[in-house]
Order: C-alpha cells, then structure tokens, then sequence
C-alpha cells in the first residue's frame, strides 16, 4: 500500500505512517483523522518537524487510500502487516453497568417516569427513563408513567400520546400509568390539611411583591392570618369567587433559610383555562413541588432519578410536614448534547416560530427527531450505559452517539450504491455486464444484479480527486483508468483483477432513481443563534434497488453513510 519511490520521506516512516493511519480509522470507524496521524509522526519523529509540510502532505495521501478501504479490509491489512499495533491497542471496554442504589431491596422498589406533557420527549428524556428502567429491572421494582400536567395551560393530548409512544419505542414496559389530574381532589385534601394545621396560609399580594420579599426575607402579612380565614378564602378560592393571580396559598417555611425555594413557595395556585382531561372541572391547581410530592407517597416510590434542576430541600420539607416517608433521590446534571439544548423552553420557539418543520425535525433532539434519523432504540441503551449519569456539568458530542450507532446498524443494515453530485464517465472498451451485488458483504441479505454497458454516474469528489491517468476501480466491477475529465468524462476499461491501493469508486448505472438526502446539523452556532445551515439538502442517484426500500428502513451507502428512508422521494442521513 505505501507508495515508496513517490515518497520523499524514509520507507521506515511510511510503513509507521500506514501503521498510525489504520490504527486511527480502528478507532474511528473507518475514518482515519490527518492531523491525528501528523501528531503521531511528529511524536514517533522529532526529527521530522524540519519536514513538517511533507509529512502532512504524505500524511494527506495516505489517510486518503486508508479511508478508501472498507473497515474489514482496514483490519486485514493492520492485521497482517502490523500484527503488534494489534496486540497494543486496548481492549474494548465492557458495557457499563448502573451503580447499586443506596437502600433498594429486591422486589421493594418503585421508580417513576414524570413528564410534563407541554412537548414531544426528547433524548434526554430517553436517557432518564432508561437508567429508571434498568434500575426497575435490576431490582425488580415497580414502573410509573405519571403525566405532570397540573398546569393546563401547557399540557395537550399530542404529548402525553407522545411520550407513551417513545416509551414504547424505546423498549420500557411500563407497570402502572396515571395523570396527576387524576388526583386533583386527593391533593386538595392533604392542602386543606396544611391550612388547617397553620402549616400554609393564603395570600393576595401581587407577583412582583412576593418576589422582593422572598429576596429580601420579609415575611408576608397574610402569615399571620387565622386558620379560619385561611380556611375561609381556600373555599372560595374552590367555588370559583376569585380570578386567576388573585390569591395563591403558600407554605409557611424560612423566610431567612439561604435556600430561597424554602422561602414561603406557592403549593396552589387559581389557572382559569380548560384541561385536556379534565375541562373545565378545576380552576386550583398544585404546583409541581406539592403534587409530586404527594404522589410519590400515593404511588409508594422509593427512588427518585431526574435531574439536578429541582429542588431537593422543598419535596423534603413536605413529606416531612405531611408525615410522608422518606425517599432516596439521586440527581444527575441534564443529558446535552453540542449545538442542541434538550430544554423545551429553547426548543419550542423554533417550532412556533416555523424554524423547523415541527418537533419531529430530525435536526430537533426529540426521540421523533433521532428516529427519522435513523438512531435506533439500542443506541440510546447502550450509549447511556456508557456514559453514565453525573453531577458534573456536561455536553456531549453527537458524534459519540453516531458511533455507537454505527456499530449496531453496520451488521443489519444492506447496502445500497448511491452518488451523490453525480458525473456521467464513458469508459470506453468495457465490456457488458451483469454485476450480481450481495447487499451485505457478510450477512445473507440477498442480492441484486445490475446490467452495465460502461456508461456510469461517480460522486463529483471522487473525480475532483483524480488526477487525469489514474486507475480506479467501480467497486464490486472493474478497473477504469481516466483519460479525461474536460468535457465529457472519458476512462478506459482497465481490467478485472483487483489493483492493491486503488481508490474504490461508488457508481450508478443509467438506470437509477433520483433521490434527495437531507443532511442533520447542530441546531444552534457557538455564539447560540439558530444556526440557518443546520440543514442541508443534497441531491444524487441512487442505484434502481433505492425503490424497493420501505420507508424508516436504515441502510448503509458505501462511502457516503447511514440513511433513513423518510418518504418515496427523500432519505436522512443518519450520519457518515
């Protein structure tokens, strides 16, 4: 493969240049990194620093033949030529496991899944409801999906079906579902009983008071009303005689406590507007502290896992005034991913705003967005179980995600020829053909076979990259040598027999299907605005085989990447 008498550089370093280059694209899925295999050189070869522009140069050129090369026939050739660079790269790590959780006992646990159903689940939900559902499974326990919907200004049916829905895609079984809704009267009695124990007291003062107050820890004048004056305006507040933003009920608590969620929080609250579920039955409404608080007491949870933006200290301060018992909570930082914010307070003005085609654009971090895709159910297990949950602040790149994905669509995914950019290249001398095509190069997926008269469709960038009088092979074809890219581009049939180092060009007869790819960026730039080239639209043929895919199935065209069938017409590229 090294190109010895075209090398300004010692045979000694280009072999260690082949060695680096194959070594990088094991790691990287086949794709080889330039200035990863620079880096090494210069480490391996101070002396080569003098020569740092050749280097890259030759760096370049091989890091091109390497990644011209199918990842199996990467491993052979690392394999036999480079046996000890086999035996000193690390092994592959084993999948990670879930720590054990503090006071679970088989068979006694009970976990819940609490969405808010004001949007579509995002990934970051799935990565959640993952970790609560191996540890359901762990420890035997209990699952809840328990819909949060006690603010009906926000809620609507398409979410809660779509959360169910992603559930199921994801592979959780559910125990048990409920709607917090469900509870409202429930909940009204345990908030009576505050009342009547002094323990919350209502309150009129209007929004901006109460928050110059809990900053400066002034107590509220209505503290020191009376039990039955409490009592009094709550059932009023029930029969509907006070409009929304007039009164609010709130728990006596610290006014000086350093943790201002302690100081004096709303626990109901009057929203005049119609409920999906329930209409127009209840006006009072508990804030999301209370509510679920109660519930987890209802629903006889024992472990909480969600992330670190609610409170703790609150929810204790509770059970502990409603004579609950205690439960553990674990919280781990929200799973963020680079360019794409999982918060539906960032998200949802791109949809409002027609900035994506909805929240199932698969730029958008929604399990609707990643499965149109092409990111299957797995992936997300599996990636979450390799990174884990934390504490410490943290984004991920997508690009760790693809690569799980990768692994997991590469042994059941066919093979398709597509080009995109397309150039029509005579290859003048070529014999007709009839080229019977495996789709898989190792699994039994059936084949197809493909006439060929020597009239073929290559990618602009491989040509781009020929110089005129280079020999190329149309994979799973022959040899062609170019003879000349002005005009019409014109090559010669080179021959059958496999060349060593020759680039392997993806092709179509001119019997294909005309196909659009769309291509998934990161939502927003460094800087945070939407990034407007976060979608990118690319045209090409695919081989006539392209018709008989389903739509959502996952295929993998060869030098170009993963794609999701997404209609008759437009496929999404998973990634490369």
């Amino acid at each position: 493969m090294v190109d010895k008498k075209g090398a300004g550089l010692p045979k000694e370093t280009m072999e260690a240049m082949e060695r680096d280059a194959l070594v990088n694209a094991s790691r990287h899925d086949g794709k080889a990194e330039v200035g990863a295999v620079v880096g090494k050189m210069l480490g391996e070869f101070p002396d080569l620093r003098k020569q740092a522009n050749e280097v890259a140069a030759q760096a370049s050129a091989v890091v091109k033949r390497v990644n011209s090369m199918s990842p199996a026939e990467q491993t052979k050739l690392l394999q036999s030529r480079y046996p000890e660079a086999v035996a000193a790269q690390p092994k592959a790590a084993e999948t990670r496991q879930l720590p054990p959780l503090a006071n679970a006992v088989k068979g006694k646990t009970a976990f819940r899944l609490p969405p808010e159903p004001s949007g579509f689940m995002t990934i970051g939900h799935a990565m959640a409801w993952t970790i609560n559902y191996l540890y359901s499974e762990m420890y035997d326990g209990e699952l809840w999906l328990r819909f949060e919907d006690t603010n009906p200004k926000k809620v609507a049916i398409k979410y809660y079906d779509n959360f169910r829905e992603g559930t199921k895609w994801l592979g959780i079984t559910v125990d048990h579902e409920k709607n917090l809704s469900d509870d409202n009267e429930l909940i009204y009695d345990y908030g009576k009983k505050l009342l009547e124990k002094g323990e919350a007291y209502a309150c009129s003062c209007d929004e901006a008071k109460v928050k110059k107050d809990r900053f400066d820890g002034k107590e509220c004048p209505h503290r020191k009303q009376s039990v039955d004056v409490n009592l009094r305006i709550w059932s009023e507040m029930l029969a509907r005689k006070h409009a929304e933003g007039t009164y609010v009920i709130r728990l006596k608590s610290d006014m000086s406590s350093l943790d201002y969620s302690l100081r004096d929080p709303n626990i109901f609250r009057i929203i005049d507007h119609e409920h999906p579920l329930t209409g127009s039955k209840y006006v009072v409404w508990p804030t999301y502290n209370l509510a679920n608080t109660i519930e987890d007491e209802i629903c006889g949870i024992t472990h909480i896992l969600r992330s670190a933006e609610f409170p703790v200290a609150l929810q204790e301060l509770l059970r502990k005034k409603l004579g609950f018992r205690k439960v553990e909570v674990i919280q781990f930082t929200r799973f963020n991913f680079k360019g794409t914010p999982v918060h539906k307070r960032l998200l949802r003005p791109l949809v409002e705003q027609g900035l994506v085609s909805g929240w199932d654009d698969p730029r958008m971090p929604t399990v609707d967005g990643v499965r149109r895709r092409g990111i299957i159910p797995e992936t997300i297990r599996q990636f979450t179980l390799q990174v884990g949950y934390t504490k410490a602040e943290h984004e991920y790149d997508w690009s760790l995600l693809f690569a799980v994905n990768r692994k997991l669509l590469d042994p059941i995914s066919k093979r398709i020829y597509f080009v995109p950019d397309p150039v029509k290249v005579s290859v003048e001398g070529a014999p007709r053909k009839r080229a019977t095509i495996k789709f898989h190069p190792e699994f039994d997926m059936g084949s197809r076979t493909i006439e060929t008269a020597g009239e073929f469709f290559i990618p602009r960038s491989d040509l781009d990259a020929m110089p005129e009088g280079t020999t190329f092979r149309l994979m799973e074809l022959y040899n062609a040598k170019l003879i000349s890219k002005g005009g019409v581009v014109q090559a010669k049939y080179a021959g059958e027999e496999m060349i060593p180092d020759t680039r392997k060009v993806q092709w179509v007869t001119e019997d294909h299907a005309e196909r659009k790819v769309l291509e998934p960026g990161e939502l927003f730039d460094a800087s945070g605005a939407f990034n407007k080239d976060s979608l990118v639209e690319l045209r090409g043929y695919g081989e006539r085989a392209i018709e008989n895919l389903k739509e959502g199935e996952i295929v993998q065209m060869p030098r170009f990447g993963f794609c999701r069938v997404d209609s008759s017409s437009t496929l999404i590229l998973a990634h490369g």
